[in-house]
């Protein structure tokens, strides 16, 4: 595959992986690409389909999975949240570096493929602050925020493994988190800015 590597990022909800990537694709306007994954679940308010998510009904994304158009794919509180190899390719397309944001389980799913990704963890520095941020979030029922919290546990755990994550990055401080996750990408950035001019 040429172009850009891939990027995978991957962290448990509530590690800072949306506001980094936010400020990301706002300092590099047109080098990354967001690869839209496809969920069953319903969208929280201000979610639009097909720019956070495709929102898609149960029977349609085991479909696409049964019929191998997935790069990833997992359940998760619930609701099936997966990668569909299009949605990558639509932003290859466009000579940009495609941004994954999966959980641990796809991580593991995307190892088995020929991508050949950038893998990154984004990581909050403890349970309790990741706890704490989970909360204020106030979008979670109890229960969704237990299942939140023990899924956090296991992804971090994971991520300490040798040889999954190219670099783990520990979200304690945003600035510090930020130029971390800029130097791992440089490179790639370079070649697109390379390729605009």
């Amino acid at each position: 595959m040429s172009g850009p590597r891939p990027v995978v990022l991957s962290g448990p909800s509530g590690a800072g992986k949306s506001t980094l990537l936010k400020r990301l694709m706002k300092e590099y306007e047109g080098v990354f690409g967001f690869s839209v994954s496809h969920t069953t679940r319903n969208p929280r308010p201000g979610e639009e389909d097909g720019k956070d998510y495709h929102f898609v009904t149960r029977e349609n994304m085991q479909e696409g999975i049964d019929k191998g158009e997935f790069i990833e794919n997992a359940e998760f509180s619930g609701n099936m949240y997966g990668t569909s190899k299009s949605s990558i390719e639509d932003v290859q397309a466009q000579n940009l570096i495609c941004i994954l944001d999966v959980d641990i389980q796809g991580v593991q799913n995307i190892k088995k493929t020929d991508l050949n990704p950038i893998y990154i963890s984004i990581q909050p520095p403890s349970m309790e602050i990741l706890e704490k941020r989970l909360r204020d979030r106030q979008t979670e029922t109890e229960d969704s925020l237990q299942k939140r919290l023990e899924a956090a546990r296991i992804d971090m755990e994971l991520s300490k493994e040798p040889g999954v994550f190219d670099i783990v990055i520990i979200n304690d401080d945003l600035e510090g988190a930020y130029e971390k996750l800029k130097s791992v990408l440089v490179e790639e950035i370079q070649k697109v800015q390379d390729a605009k001019k």
